[in-house]
């Protein structure tokens, strides 16, 4: 409403005085104003909402109720949306430059006028949340819970509602309120199942796999699943959420659902990989598994035959490790390397679809940066991963992290999906650790923070262990480009290099690589040690005897393939007084009757079988494994951090050699631990070394002996050598990289 032309100017200033936040002359003009006009209701609503500026609500409501004592009861209402009006816009504006505290003051003043104005308490929230001050029981006092249950007509902004949930998923998660708000407000939604998804999808996924709380982002995808059970892309993560948890019987019926449901090539691949997983995570459903991974060979060579050039991106980052579970069965390289090759290069065609305009862009980049030949004091070198954090690839590169030389080198650190919550102490320490940190969970962010960053060696920790990192390689932000540690080469020739040591792979391996094959010239993986605590399971508690021979495994039910687990019982029934003890995570009664079945098929006596459950941390599981006399490893599919550590505890360990990077981990850093005594080349010789090192006190104690000598002397436990090492290659690739012709 605006002012008789005769006041104009008394009205502009009064204007001008509030926004300048200069209540007391801003109260003086609109008391003139109703002193001159009384009959002009937004006098005072103007006046009462200075007065509220300055604290004064009493004063304010009382002016407000003067005015409003004059009305009718239609009257009433209108004036009270009149004032509610001059209310809500001077709350936008205090939104928009973000004075949060004076919004919430005005909306809560809306709130008494209007109490079941639903957009008002959802700015409430926001508002809340914002300030930081926001509660569990926010959502019940505001009414909002009530509100929506009860309203079933209401209208209401969407775009409001869904961009509330977003925010109270966001920083609320983990409130019992949350859950609650999401089911009242979904059936808002119910004719737009695309735009639930929108919101329901990507705070599953981050309460999941960022916050590492499944069991909340369970039931809140439970939710969504009313609306559109059907859902390929949302079936696919529920069934990795209910894995994650350990609800392994949901986590296999849904992947089963899945695959009931599919129909294209590409997704039916992307859902056998799921129900496997499932199944293997389970543990025990070992036929099952290998007659699935059988049906997955035959479907991925099919798709690569057809190569689809439609492919979307969820598709194409489903490829990327869609056959990740075949080296756990079998030690094949040259088939499962070179089937791992094609799907990258069918990765690389659908790229184009939708990301071509950015490989192109980073080509010509890198292309420019080299032709310019301008000299740069440092390299910098990116870090990119999921995995630096409290994981076994977090615990590993610390001491590389630790020791890069920064005068010659700017690290920076791409960390994709982590929780920026400051629960993580190690991943808080990488974030101190590096140059530059940047945090995201989109591929074409993490690309284009790389390329602006101009790095010069991109080093990704994850492989085909993540999608993301995957696609970010792909995408080639970087002029050179490196895997290491964190699993086997991706198979793209956007990798340069593949860093490994004269024992994790055989020379003949540049037979199946597309990536180029990098030796560093002692071992591919060093660290300085590990923090152990005081240790929680004794072999009275178990009962074991003082004097029995303890064998230990403590791998995931991916590993315990029956070949392997029957070769592990028939050491133990070749030892007098011996005892199996085991820690999977896994279904642990299947995964006790799958041991007791095969104990029984080899004549071991079963009440020489022992099961332990997950350790509560990482440094009291190192100190358990000073329970053991013998570790057994796995195979096809090594131990890797778990090998670090039993070297590390000075245990003796038995592991079986394989052809592929998987079953040469344990291989290679016993070999770099100064330790030849386990190592078997055949399924005979791995027993035997068993044996004989259960037999064989003396044996153990001097295995036990050297191992404790080699942390003064091996290259495994030299993190300073192996920094060096390191980086002398980065500075080699980088060399080769500048001398290459320009047009190469």
């Amino acid at each position: 409403m605006s002012f008789p032309t005769t006041h104009n100017q008394l009205y502009q200033n009064a204007v001008e005085y509030l926004l300048e936040g200069n209540y007391v002359r801003a109260a003086s003009l609109y008391e003139q104003a109703i002193t001159t006009e009384p009959e002009i209701k937004s006098h005072y609503w103007y006046l009462g909402l200075t007065l509220l500026l300055q604290g004064q609500e009493a004063e304010a409501q009382a002016t407000w109720l003067m005015a409003l004592m004059e009305g009718n009861t239609e009257q009433v209402d209108l004036w009270n949306n009149e004032l509610a009006g001059i209310l809500e816009a001077e709350a936008r504006r205090r939104e928009e430059i973000q004075e949060y505290s004076t919004a919430v003051t005005i909306r809560q003043t809306i709130r008494e006028i209007s109490p079941r104005n639903i957009h008002n308490l959802l700015h409430l929230v926001k508002l809340f949340i914002e300030l930081k001050t926001y509660l569990n029981e926010d959502l019940q006092e505001l009414g909002i819970i009530q509100i929506l249950q009860s309203e079933a007509e209401l209208e209401i902004d969407l775009n409001l509602l869904a961009e509330t949930l977003k925010i109270v998923l966001n920083h609320a998660y983990f409130y019992a309120s949350t859950l609650e708000f999401v089911d009242v407000s979904s059936s808002k939604f119910a004719h737009d199942h695309k735009a639930l998804l929108s919101i329901i999808l990507p705070a599953v996924c981050d309460i999941a796999y960022v916050h590492k709380r499944p069991k909340l982002a369970a039931p809140i995808a439970e939710i969504y699943s009313r609306f559109d059970p059907y859902n390929i892309e949302f079936l696919s993560q529920l069934s990795s959420i209910y894995q994650n948890m350990c609800d392994y019987d949901k986590g296999i019926s849904t992947a089963k659902l899945l695959c009931s449901v599919v129909e294209t090539l590409a997704d039916k691949v992307s859902a056998n990989r799921q129900l496997l997983r499932g199944l293997m995570m389970a543990g025990g459903y070992w036929s099952e598994s290998f007659a699935i991974n059988q049906n997955q060979q035959e479907l991925l060579l099919e798709l690569i035959q057809e190569s689809p050039t439609n492919l979307r991106e969820a598709d194409v980052m489903r490829l990327f490790n869609v056959n990740f579970f075949a080296y756990y069965m079998e030690d094949n390289p040259r088939i499962y390397r070179h089937l791992q090759n094609e799907l990258m290069q069918l990765c690389h065609l659908n790229l184009s679809v939708y990301a071509q305009t950015h490989v192109d862009k980073y080509s010509q980049g890198h292309l420019d940066r080299k032709k310019q030949g301008l000299p740069r004091k440092k390299l910098k070198i990116g870090y990119i991963s999921y995995c630096l954090r409290t994981h076994s690839v977090g615990w590993i590169v610390r001491w590389l992290m630790q020791y890069h030389d920064r005068d010659k080198f700017e690290i920076n650190g791409y960390f994709v999906g982590s929780s920026t919550d400051g629960c993580d102490p190690l991943q808080q320490w990488y974030f101190d650790q590096v140059d530059k940190s940047y945090n995201s969970n989109n591929v074409l962010s993490l690309a284009e923070e790389i390329y602006q960053d101009e790095v010069d060696i991109l080093i990704d920790l994850d492989s085909v262990t993540l999608d993301i990192s995957c696609e970010v390689m792909l995408v080639r932000p970087a002029p050179v480009q490196v895997t290491w540690l964190g699993s086997d080469a991706i198979g793209s020739q956007a990798i340069d290099y593949f860093i490994v040591d004269p024992y994790v792979l055989p020379e003949a391996a540049e037979e199946y690589y597309c990536e180029k094959i990098w030796r560093l010239p002692q071992t591919f993986v060093a660290v300085g040690g590990f923090e152990v605590s005081t240790p929680t399971i004794r072999r009275d508690q178990l009962e074991i005897p003082s004097d029995a021979v303890v064998y230990y495994c403590t791998q995931r039910a991916f590993k315990r393939i029956p070949d392997i687990t029957r070769l592990q019982l028939r050491i133990i029934k070749e030892v007098p007084n011996s005892y199996f003890l085991n820690k999977s995570l896994a279904d642990e009664k299947l995964m006790e009757r799958y041991f007791y079945d095969l104990a029984k098929e080899e004549g071991v006596d079963t009440d020489r079988l022992r099961f332990i459950s997950q350790s509560p941390t990482e440094v009291t599981h190192r100190a358990n494994l000073s329970i053991a006399d013998v570790v057994l490893d796995t195979y096809p599919y090594n131990g890797a951090t778990t090998t670090l550590e039993t070297l590390w505890m000075c245990i003796p360990l038995v592991t079986l050699v394989g052809e592929q990077f998987f079953a040469r981990n344990t291989y290679s850093m016993m070999m770099n631990a100064g330790v030849t005594e386990g190592i078997a080349w055949t399924h005979e010789e791995y027993v035997e070394w068993g044996i004989r090192l259960g037999k064989d006190e003396s044996l153990r104690s001097h295995i036990a002996w050297k191992l404790k000598k080699s942390r003064d002397t091996s290259p495994l436990w030299n993190g300073k050598q192996f920094a060096r090492e390191m980086e002398k290659a980065y500075e080699q690739m980088w060399q080769i990289y500048v001398d290459s012709q320009v047009d190469g």
